[in-house]
């Protein structure tokens, strides 16, 4: 998997973190720099973390699966991103639930919800040999990223771009299982 896909890969997962982020935002009259760094580490720092405990679990089962292993990547990535495309029609009131709190409890829950994505990638990245501390690190970066941002586009926009995103992001996840797959059938 290349730096590409990766980065592809990053802006994907980092979806549901993004949705989250615009309803923390929504939720946050008076917002600061140091609320957005705030939103962003956690979910940056989990969706960092979430492959790589994924690519040492998936590790341990590479030798005995190599034979199905694009197989399993692209189940796992299509599992996930119909999930996603599910949820972005589902869940319009979502934001209701959230809050403006960011203590370690609320944010600590938030990040594992939205990283558990990130752990089963870590996995399929196991079974394809891509360099999990360059994958974590991008992974990482990236969500911090937009995770920061969507804390201001929701405290300025609204709820507009959440289930957009969760949309994308789906659709992302399984447009790479599908690449994938076709890649070791040879049809790529």
């Amino acid at each position: 998997m290349g730096i590409a896909e990766l980065m592809i890969l990053a802006v994907g997962l980092s979806m549901d973190a993004f949705a989250v982020s615009i309803c923390k935002g929504l939720a946050m009259p008076n917002l600061s720099k140091k609320a957005m760094v705030i939103v962003g580490l956690w979910f940056g720092s989990f969706q960092a973390l979430m492959p790589i405990m994924g690519y040492f679990l998936g590790f341990q089962f590479r030798e005995k699966i190599t034979a199905i292993d694009h197989w399993i990547a692209f189940i796992l990535l299509t599992i996930i991103g119909v999930n996603m495309i599910k949820e972005s029609f589902a869940r319009e009131d979502v934001c209701e639930e959230t809050d403006a709190a960011l203590d370690v409890k609320t944010m600590f829950v938030l990040a594992i919800a939205t990283s558990i994505d990130a752990l089963a990638i870590g996995i399929t990245f196991a079974f394809l040999d891509v360099q999990i501390g360059q994958a974590a690190l991008l992974i990482g970066l990236t969500t911090f990223v937009i995770s920061a941002a969507g804390v201001k586009m929701g405290n300025i926009f609204g709820i507009k771009y959440k289930t957009k995103a969760e949309l994308a992001g789906g659709i992302i996840l399984i447009v790479l299982g599908v690449k994938i797959l076709l890649e070791h059938l040879g049809l790529l």
